[in-house]
Protein backbone atom coordinates (compact mmCIF):
# COMPACT_ATOMS: atom_id res chain seq x y z
CA UNK A 1 0.00 0.00 0.00
CA UNK A 2 1.44 2.98 -0.97
CA UNK A 3 1.19 6.21 1.45
CA UNK A 4 0.99 9.55 -0.12
CA UNK A 5 2.93 12.44 1.53
CA UNK A 6 1.10 14.37 4.66
CA UNK A 7 0.37 17.96 4.94
CA UNK A 8 3.42 19.74 3.90
CA UNK A 9 3.42 21.76 7.62
CA UNK A 10 4.45 18.42 9.03
CA UNK A 11 7.77 18.13 11.10
CA UNK A 12 9.97 16.57 9.20
CA UNK A 13 12.15 13.96 9.91
CA UNK A 14 9.82 12.34 12.30
CA UNK A 15 10.02 8.79 13.29
CA UNK A 16 8.04 5.90 10.92
CA UNK A 17 5.79 5.35 13.81
CA UNK A 18 4.45 8.71 14.38
CA UNK A 19 4.34 9.07 10.92
CA UNK A 20 2.25 5.83 10.52
CA UNK A 21 -0.21 7.05 13.60
CA UNK A 22 -0.68 10.73 11.34
CA UNK A 23 -1.68 8.44 8.18
CA UNK A 24 -4.30 7.02 10.90
CA UNK A 25 -2.74 3.69 9.53
CA UNK A 26 -2.41 2.68 13.41
CA UNK A 27 -0.96 3.86 16.47
CA UNK A 28 2.33 4.95 17.83
CA UNK A 29 2.72 1.38 19.50
CA UNK A 30 0.79 -0.46 16.29
CA UNK A 31 3.33 1.43 14.40
CA UNK A 32 5.74 -0.45 15.80
CA UNK A 33 4.79 -3.97 16.05
CA UNK A 34 4.50 -3.53 12.50
CA UNK A 35 7.99 -2.47 11.96
CA UNK A 36 9.23 -5.03 13.84
CA UNK A 37 7.10 -7.78 11.67
CA UNK A 38 8.93 -6.49 8.32
CA UNK A 39 5.85 -4.94 7.01
CA UNK A 40 6.99 -1.49 6.62
CA UNK A 41 9.10 -0.48 3.93
CA UNK A 42 11.23 2.61 3.30
CA UNK A 43 12.27 3.56 0.14
CA UNK A 44 11.75 -0.02 -0.96
CA UNK A 45 14.01 -1.47 2.37
CA UNK A 46 12.37 -3.54 4.93
CA UNK A 47 12.10 -0.22 7.90
CA UNK A 48 13.98 -1.03 11.27
CA UNK A 49 12.34 0.90 14.39
CA UNK A 50 13.72 4.88 14.84
CA UNK A 51 14.40 4.87 10.98
CA UNK A 52 12.85 8.66 10.10
CA UNK A 53 10.54 10.04 7.34
CA UNK A 54 11.38 13.08 5.50
CA UNK A 55 9.05 14.53 2.71
CA UNK A 56 10.38 13.35 -0.01
CA UNK A 57 10.60 9.11 1.47
CA UNK A 58 8.11 6.52 0.38
CA UNK A 59 6.84 4.67 2.75
CA UNK A 60 4.48 0.78 2.24
CA UNK A 61 2.75 -0.89 4.09
CA UNK A 62 2.32 -4.50 3.18
CA UNK A 63 0.13 -7.22 4.38
CA UNK A 64 0.47 -10.81 3.90
CA UNK A 65 -2.60 -12.65 4.33
CA UNK A 66 -6.03 -11.59 5.26
CA UNK A 67 -6.28 -8.38 7.32
CA UNK A 68 -8.03 -8.82 11.00
CA UNK A 69 -11.18 -7.07 10.50
CA UNK A 70 -12.71 -3.88 12.84
CA UNK A 71 -14.75 -4.49 15.50
CA UNK A 72 -16.40 -1.92 17.62
CA UNK A 73 -18.76 -2.23 20.81
CA UNK A 74 -20.76 -0.30 23.06
CA UNK A 75 -20.04 -2.25 26.50
CA UNK A 76 -22.04 -0.93 29.99
CA UNK A 77 -19.12 -0.96 32.02
CA UNK A 78 -20.11 -2.40 35.67
CA UNK A 79 -19.07 0.01 39.08
CA UNK A 80 -16.01 -2.38 40.53
CA UNK A 81 -14.88 -2.75 37.17
CA UNK A 82 -11.18 -1.67 36.10
CA UNK A 83 -10.79 -0.03 32.44
CA UNK A 84 -6.84 -0.93 32.55
CA UNK A 85 -4.37 -2.50 34.82
CA UNK A 86 -6.16 -4.45 37.65
CA UNK A 87 -4.38 -4.72 41.22
CA UNK A 88 -4.19 -8.20 42.76
CA UNK A 89 -8.24 -9.37 43.12
CA UNK A 90 -9.58 -6.75 41.04
CA UNK A 91 -11.82 -7.40 37.30
CA UNK A 92 -10.82 -5.73 34.22
CA UNK A 93 -13.16 -4.80 31.01
CA UNK A 94 -11.96 -7.65 28.84
CA UNK A 95 -12.46 -10.58 32.00
CA UNK A 96 -15.86 -8.94 33.07
CA UNK A 97 -17.13 -8.71 29.56
CA UNK A 98 -15.50 -12.04 28.33
CA UNK A 99 -14.59 -10.36 24.82
CA UNK A 100 -10.83 -11.28 23.37
CA UNK A 101 -9.19 -8.81 20.82
CA UNK A 102 -10.47 -5.17 21.55
CA UNK A 103 -9.58 -2.69 24.26
CA UNK A 104 -11.36 0.21 25.88
CA UNK A 105 -11.01 3.88 24.32
CA UNK A 106 -10.09 5.71 27.55
CA UNK A 107 -11.12 5.23 30.82
CA UNK A 108 -13.89 5.02 33.02
CA UNK A 109 -13.23 4.94 36.73
CA UNK A 110 -13.73 2.18 38.70
CA UNK A 111 -16.43 3.55 40.93
CA UNK A 112 -18.42 4.96 37.76
CA UNK A 113 -20.33 2.94 35.19
CA UNK A 114 -22.25 3.21 32.06
CA UNK A 115 -20.83 3.43 28.29
CA UNK A 116 -17.25 2.83 27.01
CA UNK A 117 -16.23 1.58 23.40
CA UNK A 118 -14.68 -1.42 23.20
CA UNK A 119 -12.46 -2.11 19.37
CA UNK A 120 -9.14 -3.47 18.15
CA UNK A 121 -9.17 -0.40 15.69
CA UNK A 122 -6.11 2.04 17.53
CA UNK A 123 -6.93 5.08 14.87
CA UNK A 124 -9.93 5.83 17.49
CA UNK A 125 -7.76 5.90 20.78
CA UNK A 126 -5.74 9.45 19.93
CA UNK A 127 -9.40 10.67 17.17
CA UNK A 128 -11.36 10.47 20.46
CA UNK A 129 -9.12 11.01 23.64
CA UNK A 130 -6.94 14.02 22.19
CA UNK A 131 -8.18 16.98 24.39
CA UNK A 132 -8.01 19.42 20.67
CA UNK A 133 -10.53 17.37 19.44
CA UNK A 134 -13.61 18.30 21.46
CA UNK A 135 -15.82 15.48 21.17
CA UNK A 136 -18.94 15.21 23.87
CA UNK A 137 -19.31 12.69 26.03
CA UNK A 138 -22.69 12.59 28.60
CA UNK A 139 -23.26 12.11 32.12
CA UNK A 140 -26.27 11.33 34.80
CA UNK A 141 -25.04 12.61 38.12
CA UNK A 142 -26.33 12.05 41.50
CA UNK A 143 -24.19 13.96 44.47
CA UNK A 144 -24.73 13.76 48.08
CA UNK A 145 -26.02 17.01 49.34
CA UNK A 146 -28.92 18.90 47.89
CA UNK A 147 -27.72 21.06 44.65
CA UNK A 148 -26.76 25.14 45.10
CA UNK A 149 -29.17 27.29 43.36
CA UNK A 150 -26.10 28.58 41.22
CA UNK A 151 -24.66 25.07 40.43
CA UNK A 152 -25.83 24.82 37.38
CA UNK A 153 -24.57 28.55 36.29
CA UNK A 154 -21.24 28.16 37.95
CA UNK A 155 -20.54 24.24 36.21
CA UNK A 156 -21.46 25.33 32.70
CA UNK A 157 -19.15 28.61 33.11
CA UNK A 158 -15.82 26.60 33.87
CA UNK A 159 -14.46 25.30 37.55
CA UNK A 160 -11.05 26.00 38.25
CA UNK A 161 -9.42 22.76 39.68
CA UNK A 162 -5.98 22.80 40.52
CA UNK A 163 -5.20 26.38 38.90
CA UNK A 164 -7.00 24.78 35.95
CA UNK A 165 -10.69 26.37 34.47
CA UNK A 166 -12.62 23.68 32.70
CA UNK A 167 -13.79 24.36 29.49
CA UNK A 168 -17.35 25.67 29.15
CA UNK A 169 -20.11 22.68 29.34
CA UNK A 170 -23.78 21.82 29.45
CA UNK A 171 -25.56 21.51 32.90
CA UNK A 172 -29.09 19.97 33.36
CA UNK A 173 -30.93 19.37 36.99
CA UNK A 174 -32.52 16.67 37.02
CA UNK A 175 -33.93 17.14 40.79
CA UNK A 176 -32.22 18.64 43.57
CA UNK A 177 -29.38 16.04 43.86
CA UNK A 178 -29.19 15.13 39.87
CA UNK A 179 -27.84 16.73 36.89
CA UNK A 180 -27.06 15.61 33.34
CA UNK A 181 -23.40 16.89 32.25
CA UNK A 182 -22.07 16.52 28.75
CA UNK A 183 -18.37 17.43 28.47
CA UNK A 184 -16.20 18.06 25.58
CA UNK A 185 -12.88 17.45 27.60
CA UNK A 186 -11.30 14.45 29.97
CA UNK A 187 -9.15 15.54 32.75
CA UNK A 188 -8.68 13.04 35.27
CA UNK A 189 -12.01 12.39 37.38
CA UNK A 190 -12.99 15.40 35.98
CA UNK A 191 -16.58 15.43 36.97
CA UNK A 192 -15.83 14.34 40.75
CA UNK A 193 -13.00 16.89 40.69
CA UNK A 194 -15.57 19.83 39.68
CA UNK A 195 -18.81 18.91 42.60
CA UNK A 196 -15.77 18.75 44.92
CA UNK A 197 -15.33 22.09 43.89
CA UNK A 198 -18.73 22.92 43.99
CA UNK A 199 -18.70 21.64 48.02
CA UNK A 200 -20.41 18.07 47.37
CA UNK A 201 -20.14 15.13 46.55
CA UNK A 202 -20.55 12.84 44.01
CA UNK A 203 -22.43 9.71 45.22
CA UNK A 204 -23.31 7.72 41.18
CA UNK A 205 -21.56 8.75 37.95
CA UNK A 206 -23.01 6.76 34.54
CA UNK A 207 -21.82 7.56 31.02
CA UNK A 208 -24.91 8.10 29.11
CA UNK A 209 -23.66 8.63 25.60
CA UNK A 210 -20.12 9.37 23.63
CA UNK A 211 -20.93 11.28 20.58
CA UNK A 212 -23.53 9.58 18.75
CA UNK A 213 -23.33 6.58 20.62
CA UNK A 214 -26.12 6.20 23.12
CA UNK A 215 -26.13 3.86 26.19
CA UNK A 216 -29.82 3.47 25.83
CA UNK A 217 -31.51 0.44 27.65
CA UNK A 218 -27.80 -1.93 27.31
CA UNK A 219 -28.00 -4.05 30.19
CA UNK A 220 -25.01 -3.60 33.07
CA UNK A 221 -21.93 -5.80 31.83
CA UNK A 222 -23.45 -6.14 28.83
CA UNK A 223 -22.17 -4.91 25.65
CA UNK A 224 -23.58 -4.77 21.61
CA UNK A 225 -21.54 -4.49 18.36
CA UNK A 226 -21.91 -1.17 16.60
CA UNK A 227 -22.44 -1.35 13.02
CA UNK A 228 -24.53 0.09 10.18
CA UNK A 229 -25.16 4.21 10.26
CA UNK A 230 -24.53 4.21 14.09
CA UNK A 231 -20.50 2.95 13.20
CA UNK A 232 -20.47 4.99 9.67
CA UNK A 233 -21.88 8.19 11.60
CA UNK A 234 -18.77 7.67 14.47
CA UNK A 235 -16.45 6.96 12.36
CA UNK A 236 -17.42 9.85 10.06
CA UNK A 237 -17.62 12.39 12.86
CA UNK A 238 -13.66 11.70 13.84
CA UNK A 239 -12.35 11.81 10.40
CA UNK A 240 -11.40 8.26 9.99
CA UNK A 241 -14.09 7.47 7.24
Amino acid sequence: MKETPIAPDAEYPMRINKYLAMKNITTRRGGDELVKAGKVYLNGKVAVLGDKVSHSDLVEVKYSGKPTPHVYYAYNKPVGVITHSPQLGEKDILEASGLTGVFPVGRLDKMSDGLIILTNDGRLTDKLLNPDREHDKEYIVTVANKLRGSFEEQMERGVTIEDDLTRPCEVDIIDDKTFSIVLTEGKKHQIRRMVEAMHNQVVTLRRTRIMNIELGDLGQNKYRKLGGEELQTLLASIGIL
